[in-house]
């Protein structure tokens, strides 16, 4: 099964830029011996978190090579945003598949030996884990590209890999002491009520896949997956 989102190529190159985080009406809770928030974080008074990346200018100057590499090498019709968007609906949907445990339904959108390897550790995971899994399209509030690469294999097949990285809110309830050294954080949102919404803020990164060896169908497949800490 194609992911309908993918039908063109896109690409993204490493990337060390990262989020600030501008929580409109939040306060924003930390504990103790976590790393503490960008200096860049404000409270405003509003109830919308707004979060801006800044991006690496070497690692932006590479990425606008590969840029070209990929339109002249490999699709002409390249669009970095429609790539991202793309790469946003997949991770939802199948972050969605794996807190429901739904395995057979990732066919075609994840690789064969990495969907066994998650459902041996989703097995494991308690409800509250299995929750956490899962990012709404409306909670995913940063996206940025990671490592990419191209490469061919010993029969000349050619191949673009582009990792992305996701900050993602979450309300299930997870213990901090399990959560320690990952880039977490609590937002507690709304005001007036007696109790305020808490949320955190967990991170993800899904790797994506695609052949461009002539003759082969468009389709991207995620190769890798990982999730803060809960699927170590």
């Amino acid at each position: 099964m194609a992911l309908p989102m993918f039908r063109r190529c896109s690409r993204f190159p490493p990337s060390s830029s990262f989020p600030l985080l501008f929580l409109k009406k939040a306060s924003v809770l930390s504990r103790p011996g976590t790393p503490r928030l960008p200096a860049a974080l404000r409270a405003y008074s509003s109830n919308k978190v707004v979060v801006v990346g800044l991006p690496n200018p070497f690692i932006w100057f590479r990425t606008r090579i590969y840029y070209f590499l990929i339109r002249t090498y490999f699709d002409k019709e390249f669009s970095i945003d429609e790539f991202t968007e793309g790469a946003k609906q997949a991770f939802s949907h199948v972050s969605k598949l794996l807190s429901q445990c739904q395995f057979e339904a990732l066919d075609g959108l994840v690789e064969k030996d990495l969907v066994g390897k998650l459902q041996e550790k989703c097995s494991l995971l308690p409800p509250n884990y299995k929750k956490a899994l899962s990012a709404d399209p409306d909670d995913i509030m940063y996206t940025t590209p990671g490592d990419v690469g191209i490469f061919y294999d010993d029969n000349g097949r050619k191949f673009v890999s582009i990792l992305m990285r996701f900050w993602y809110l979450t309300s299930a309830r997870l213990p901090d002491d399990s959560m320690e050294g990952t880039r977490l954080f609590k937002v507690s949102i709304g005001e007036g009520t007696e109790e305020e919404e808490t949320k955190r803020l967990l991170t993800a990164i899904y790797e994506f896949q695609r052949e461009f060896t002539k003759g082969v169908p468009p389709n991207w497949t995620i190769t890798r997956i990982e999730h803060s800490k809960l699927l170590d």
